[in-house]
């Protein structure tokens, strides 16, 4: 399917360069130029053929390493049983200069608080968007919970977010000590940072150092095969 509809996408809206990312375990996707997305799901939805009328999820993934937010928009056909992830990668920014990717409201009414979800945990803009604002987060919240570089503020109007009485130390020291363990740790995500006054400093201290020593060896790995790839040609 995903071939197929890559195929549809690039000879119906020219310029999108639909490319198929087919996942041996997983779920497979397509991404999609992001100046073409409002143009891309709108031809879905009118196709004959795909009938992708509903849309279930706009969504978003963080990723710092390479500058870029990814944006998912999972998509269905409830008459042909069908389903498919569509993506586009956006270069991420800062505070002072966001993201910004076509809203889709116009094309499915469910993208309203959907892309407002994901503005307010990602801080992605949707422009033309027809109520572009927070909808979980107040509207002066500083900064963006889903961002993996989020740092809460202390106090919001006096009132401290985070008291140490209602964190559940254990589930962040549980994610600082995988970090430690796992032979990847840039593969474990928990639901806190471990830079936090009330859990084990030694053990966040290790956790970090532990990140970033598989970080560097990663690094040095892709310089050395890149170095070869040029010495080759």
């Amino acid at each position: 399917m995903h071939n197929e509809v890559v195929e549809f996408l690039n000879a119906e809206v020219s310029g999108c360069n639909a490319v198929a990312n087919i996942a041996e375990v997983g779920d497979s996707s397509i991404t999609v130029d992001p100046t073409f997305i409002k143009q891309v799901c709108s031809a879905l939805k009118s196709s004959d053929k795909f009938k992708m009328n509903v849309l279930q999820v706009v969504s978003g993934v963080d990723y710092p390493e390479e500058n870029i937010i990814e944006v998912n928009y999972i998509v269905a056909s409830f008459i042909e049983n069908t389903e498919l992830i569509i993506k586009v990668r956006l270069p991420r920014g800062d505070e002072n200069n966001l993201p910004k990717v076509e809203s889709v409201c116009d094309v499915w009414k469910a993208a309203n608080f959907l892309e407002r979800e994901t503005y307010d945990m990602l801080g992605v803009v949707f422009e033309n968007h027809p109520d572009h604002r927070r909808i979980l987060c107040p509207d002066d919240w500083e900064g963006y919970p889903l961002r993996k570089d989020y740092v809460v503020q202390e106090k919001y109007m006096d009132m401290v977010v985070n008291p140490p009485e209602k964190i559940n130390k254990d589930d962040i020291e549980f994610f600082a000590k995988m970090r430690v363990e796992h032979e990847d740790p840039t593969q474990v995500s928990g639901s806190w940072v471990d830079d936090h006054a009330w859990i084990d400093q030694d053990l966040a201290n290790k956790a970090k150092d532990r990140v970033a020593q598989v970080k560097a060896a990663k690094k040095a790995k892709a310089d050395a095969a890149k170095a070869t790839e040029e010495k080759g040609e």
